[in-house]
């Protein structure tokens, strides 16, 4: 444990300073202990592919990842004890309950938008928006910084670069030999795995604040706006349970429409899947000494990874609320019921023959 003492402006805005809080440092945390299942599997069948992240490095040198550095050493603030000063402060304490050794450069970019990013390949860097920066206190951007340490450790950042050199390539910025169909599915299937990805990194940013509230917080103020007081956090949880539970069958079909294209779940759905780990014990077990450490000897193999992943989804296919697999719960049911009754009279029709 370590006490961090913040200063006036550690308080959520418009009230009283915080007390200084303490934190427990996560020593040697590995990745894999707060990896989302579908997002650990999707890495582990893309590494598997023969020379796929030398290939990919090499198309990432080629593509410009050393240009996305320069443009943002011209045009961002470089944070560090001079400059965004409380800021740097947050950075490395995050830096130092994740373990991590090499700090990423981080910068602080001019826009009014709500986002942050971490990027490049062998060196990465991270940056935030100045809009995020106005619209959370000190606690919450804690939580942003550590879920951009999180894609960090969990070695996002190639995949994320990459994703973003082909958005800027389908847009015609820069060019590449590569018919438009294969780059439409490569950037589906990026997408896809970038969702996922995001919801590993949210259980990063709650290691660095080790308080679910702040989590739930960040969400509510990222769908809503910075008017916290006229928004009640119940009342979103209750609104994130509606999404995933409510409607009709076709409005499960519009769920899916929506995602198309984004690079983010939303948020009432990332809420409800911290929301559902915190729940389940998996932060306390963390916080209590009780994780996977890098270095362990034993590493799981693509297939196991695989096979965890399908008992995830297995597991919240049965569980989900949602009315679209509710229907195709049902509908399997009654195919497998009518299977068997077929395969019966199969063998009582062979049955007979055989007797006569």
């Amino acid at each position: 444990m370590f006490e961090i003492p913040l200063n006036d402006s550690g308080g959520p805005a418009g009230g009283m300073p915080r007390p200084p809080r303490e934190y427990t440092l996560l020593p040697g945390i590995s990745p894999r202990a707060f990896e989302h299942p579908s997002d650990r599997a999707a890495l582990a069948a893309l590494r598997k592919i023969p020379g796929f992240d030398v290939v990919l490095r090499k198309l990432i040198s080629f593509l410009g990842e050393r240009s996305l550095r320069t443009i943002y050493l011209a045009s961002a603030v470089r944070v560090n004890d001079r400059q965004f000063s409380r800021l740097n402060d947050l950075y490395q304490e995050c830096l130092k309950i994740l373990d991590v050794a090499e700090r990423p450069e981080l910068y602080v970019s001019q826009t009014p938008f709500v986002n942050a990013g971490a990027i490049g390949a062998d060196k990465p860097f991270v940056v935030l928006n100045s809009g995020l920066l106005s619209l959370l206190d000190e606690e919450e951007q804690r939580f942003i910084l550590g879920h951009e340490l999180g894609h960090v450790l969990c070695d996002h950042v190639l995949y994320k670069t990459m994703l973003v050199m082909l958005l800027r390539l389908a847009l015609g910025q820069i060019s590449i030999p590569l018919g438009s169909w294969a780059l439409l599915a490569i950037i589906a299937g990026l997408l896809e795995w970038d969702r996922k990805s995001e919801l590993s990194s949210d259980r990063a940013g709650l290691l660095c604040v080790q308080d679910p509230q702040v989590g739930y917080r960040v969400f509510m103020k990222m769908a809503g706006g910075s008017a916290i007081d006229q928004m009640d956090i119940g009342e979103f949880v209750r609104q994130a349970e509606e999404y995933r539970a409510g409607g009709t069958a076709l409005d499960s079909i519009y769920k899916l429409l929506n995602l198309m294209g984004q690079r983010h779940p939303f948020h009432v759905l990332r809420l409800a899947e911290i929301k559902s780990w915190c729940e389940a014990g998996e932060l306390d077990k963390i916080l209590k000494g009780s994780y996977a450490r890098r270095g362990d000897a034993e590493k799981p193999r693509v297939k196991e990874e695989l096979a965890a992943s399908v008992d995830t989804y297995k597991k919240d296919f049965q569980e989900s609320p949602d009315p679209l697999i509710q229907f195709l719960r049902q509908f399997g049911a009654k195919a497998k019921e009518k299977g068997a009754e077929v395969l019966e009279k199969l063998r009582n029709s062979a049955k007979k023959k055989d007797d006569t």
